[in-house]
């Protein structure tokens, strides 16, 4: 499907006033601008006004409206597998769990049976799932079914910040609406993605038993360890294409790089849909790094 052009927020609200409402969307872009605007879009879907913003004064704008979040449990051992927005029962919102490294399919699952349901205010219901790229490939391949059959008034709204990871097949059925990178939500804009790219610089004079250390680093706990090498691939990512573009831009080659950036998208694939090891999937991401540069 196509894009929103212009301004993506006020596209969006201009869409709810005209009706044009599509059953699923993919917002993407760094930092909470996605999250946010998706937040703002399912009100207004809920609101009772139809003016493109919650209201604020309905009743559906009252039940919406965000309070303390409920913690969610991706595997529903200690806690719901998704929460409402607000106590809004036709607003669902999915998220990992404290602790998760990814939406499972569980919280898909119960998506799926919440739409099967009637609207309980007799409006239109409305999904977020946040950190979409976190989603593996059983839990997409659940979700497409409701992508291919969407139950009647419904939409889905997917976020994420990095929308190459999900399936080709659930990106085609969504409307991509993009936000767009300002400098200072850029991967190499902060202090601890600087730190990094000394690092990666530094690896065509590191040995191997250095560079093992350093892939050492990301042991522990998954989800912790998982997050900080999802944070080393999208900076190492970043690093490549910028610096592989200002090499192509002097005609230098750069066959070894682009590889290296495809090792890293194939990492980050291993990472969220196949669950591997934090540690062995820093390895192989350094390694493919080093070889490029040398």
């Amino acid at each position: 499907m196509s894009d929103l052009n212009g301004d993506p927020r006020q596209g969006l609200r201009e869409s709810v006033v005209q009706g044009r409402i599509h059953t699923a969307y993919l917002f993407s872009g760094a930092g909470d601008e996605p999250r946010d605007a998706a937040l703002e879009f399912v009100r207004a879907l809920a609101c009772s006004a139809a003016t493109g913003s919650a209201c604020e004064a309905c009743a559906a704008c009252r039940r919406s409206a965000p309070g303390d979040p409920v913690e969610i449990d991706g595997s529903g051992k200690s806690g719901p597998l998704f929460r409402h927005v607000g106590d809004h029962p036709d607003l669902v919102w999915i998220e990992r769990g404290s602790g998760d490294t990814r939406v499972r399919i569980g919280q898909v699952r119960a998506l799926q049976q919440a739409f099967r349901l009637r609207s309980m205010e007799g409006g239109r219901r409305a999904a977020v799932i946040a950190d979409a790229e976190w989603l593996n490939q059983e839990a997409q391949n659940a979700l497409l079914r409701i992508l291919e059959e969407p139950p009647d008034r419904t939409t889905l709204v997917l976020v994420s910040g990095q929308p190459a990871g999900l399936l080709a097949t659930v990106r085609s059925r969504c409307q991509r609406v993009r936000f767009a990178r300002g400098q200072e939500t850029s991967p190499l804009a902060s202090d601890e993605a600087q730190e990094i790219v000394a690092h990666l610089e530094n690896l065509s004079r590191m040995s191997t038993p250095d560079l093992l250390d350093w892939a050492e680093e990301f042991r522990g706990p998954r989800a912790i360890a998982a997050a900080a090498v999802a944070e080393l691939l999208g900076v190492g990512s970043a690093w490549l294409h910028e610096t592989t573009c200002g090499l192509a831009a002097a005609g230098a080659p750069v066959d070894g790089r682009l590889a290296a950036w495809t090792t890293l998208k194939s990492c980050r694939k291993s990472l969220v849909q196949r669950n591997a090891n934090p540690q062995m999937v820093a390895e192989r991401a350094l390694l493919a790094i080093q070889e490029a540069l040398q």
